[in-house]
């Protein structure tokens, strides 16, 4: 099973979540470039990759592993990021149907777009679409283990830290190309998503006014 039957626009009152197509690339050229000193320890496409960068999204999303999204400021309508689901993973056959659990990563934040409260809207939007549509038992977020603002974002985001596993994937930190990273790992549980809902939609109606106090910085692609 993967994501093909169902990736809708998810809509908040600050950004609007839509599927990646090829039509966002010139802002998403624009947002990775205002400010790359964020992105230590992740991968950005730089303004020349992005098409490159779509066209891979896009490959992965035909093949159901994974659901790309256009970050969108609704007060300007441009694209300043990205995320997605990644790794579903189904209930075993003949134990039900849909998913048990899904990962929320490829996040990635235009600098100007950092600390206003998009990316605790999109995940709240993320997660609730997980839980409440798709019915999974959890959701996963990893990041560089050495990226202490991306773990503290996610952690704000209501995510609980379940530890470190070594060499888990290749770095994505420039300059580490053919290394193995170790990965922080994340997730929220159904049990924990009332408690987790209640906290972000709070932390959106204190988020009025133009900034967040709780900058997100740059996540990891693919966690």
């Amino acid at each position: 099973m993967g994501f093909a039957y169902e990736a809708p626009v998810l809509d908040g009152t600050r950004v609007r979540l839509e599927p990646l197509e090829h039509r966002h690339a010139p802002d998403l050229a624009a947002a990775a470039e205002e400010d790359r000193d964020a992105y230590r320890f992740t991968w950005v496409p730089g303004a020349h990759e992005v098409e490159a960068y779509v066209d891979a999204q896009l490959g992965r999303r035909a093949d159901g592993k994974v659901a790309p999204y256009a970050q969108v400021d609704r007060a300007t309508g441009r694209a300043v990021g990205a995320t997605a689901f990644l790794d579903p993973r189904p209930w075993p056959p003949g134990d039900r149907e849909g998913l048990y659990a899904v990962e929320v990563g490829f996040t990635w934040l235009a600098a100007s777009a950092q600390g206003t409260g998009v990316n605790t809207e999109a995940k709240y939007l993320l997660f609730r679409h997980a839980f409440e549509k798709w019915g999974v038992a959890r959701v996963d977020l990893k990041t560089d283990a050495r990226n202490a603002r991306s773990r503290a974002a996610i952690e704000r985001v209501g995510a609980r830290f379940e530890g470190v596993l070594r060499n888990w994937s290749r770095s994505w930190a420039p300059g580490e190309s053919g290394r193995l990273r170790d990965s922080a790992m994340f997730s929220v549980t159904g049990a924990e998503w009332p408690g987790c809902r209640a906290a972000l939609e709070e932390r959106i109606r204190r988020s009025s006014g133009p900034t967040d106090p709780h900058p997100a910085g740059a996540l990891t692609p693919g966690g």
